[in-house]
């Protein structure tokens, strides 16, 4: 009988990925959206009469009950949070309600109605925040620098905790920054590549960013849904951080799409101080060793690959006529 898994933020990067990996596999796969006037099924599309749909509410554990049991999962990979870092500085409060304690309330509904799923929650790297070693492993202290990571960090150990509380197979990924052509475009390493083809087909003059020197551990998404799959595949519940173990820069990523457009990104980008965090977080890079012995993960799309992907897929959609 095919395995069944639940997916919340289904409609996300890691989300549709996620659904389109499990498909291969044979899973019938249910994806929770909220009921919202501006749901984006833009990601699942191709995939929307592949899955179901259930409505359901981070902020509303009743719902999350529901959700459960109608889709009765072997496994659950809870996704769905408020992900974007300056949007947690303007709404903490919804932040933490959704990335914070959203992990407690599926946490209570999955052990009320389907104790013997497998969990997965999405942890992040900017739960380091001001790290206090470099490279990060699973033994790194946390200290987060926004609301968002402060959020992580509860998600984090409250599955921790029902996982040695309650016995239940909780596993957390602490991923590091994973990019593709689905990245919202909100995000740095999207804005970057949409900038990109819109100067190249004269749609932009410029690019406006922050911090050039900002270093991040970038690896390509759908390498990282394979590694949440992997955890909840093994015999016992553990965490595990998933990352390339390289950083680059700001200015390293805008170097390679210009050039893969055939531009220089010293005509056309501008440093705006309107971009800069109110606390950056420090060099973020993270040892995977774990992942690769225990899980035998490793990443297989390097840094430039990466860029060019997204490069080309904005190049592709901008001369569709999309937006």
């Amino acid at each position: 009988m095919a395995k069944r898994a639940l997916i919340t933020g289904i409609t996300g990067q890691d989300g549709s990925f996620l659904a389109e990996f499990l498909l291969a596999r044979g899973y019938q796969v249910f994806g929770m959206t909220r009921r919202s006037s501006t749901n984006s099924f833009d990601r699942i599309a191709h995939i929307i009469d592949n899955i179901t749909l259930l409505s359901g509410d981070l902020l509303d554990e009743h719902s999350l009950a529901s959700t459960i049991r109608a889709a009765q999962p072997d496994e659950i990979y809870n996704l769905a949070a408020q992900s974007f870092v300056p949007t947690s500085w303007s709404q903490p409060v919804l932040t933490a309600e959704f990335t914070a304690v959203g992990v407690c309330r599926i946490l209570e509904a999955m052990r009320a109605v389907k104790p013997d799923a497998r969990f997965y929650q999405a942890s992040s790297s900017e739960m380091f925040g001001k790290v206090v070693e470099t490279p990060q492993t699973e033994k790194t202290p946390f200290y987060p620098r926004s609301p968002y990571g402060v959020a992580k960090v509860f998600g984090h150990w409250i599955a921790v905790n029902y996982r040695e509380s309650y016995d239940l197979f909780a596993c957390s990924g602490i991923l590091f920054n994973h990019e593709s052509e689905r990245r919202g475009l909100e995000f740095v390493t999207r804005k970057v590549s949409d900038a990109v083809a819109r100067i190249k087909l004269g749609k932009a003059q410029q690019l406006r960013l922050g911090n050039l020197e900002a270093r991040r551990d970038w690896g390509y998404a759908p390498d990282y849904v394979h590694a949440m799959w992997l955890m909840l595949q093994q015999s016992q519940p553990d965490d595990y951080i998933i990352a390339t173990g390289e950083t680059r820069s700001v200015q390293e990523l805008v170097e390679v799409a210009f050039a893969h457009a055939g531009l220089d990104w010293r005509t056309y980008v501008v440093s705006d101080p309107a971009f800069i965090r109110p606390a950056e977080v420090d060099v973020l890079v993270g040892d995977a060793a774990k992942a690769r012995e225990k899980l035998g993960w490793s990443p297989t799309v390097p840094f430039h690959k990466m860029v060019e992907r997204m490069v080309d897929a904005d190049l592709e959609r901008l001369r569709r006529g999309q937006s």
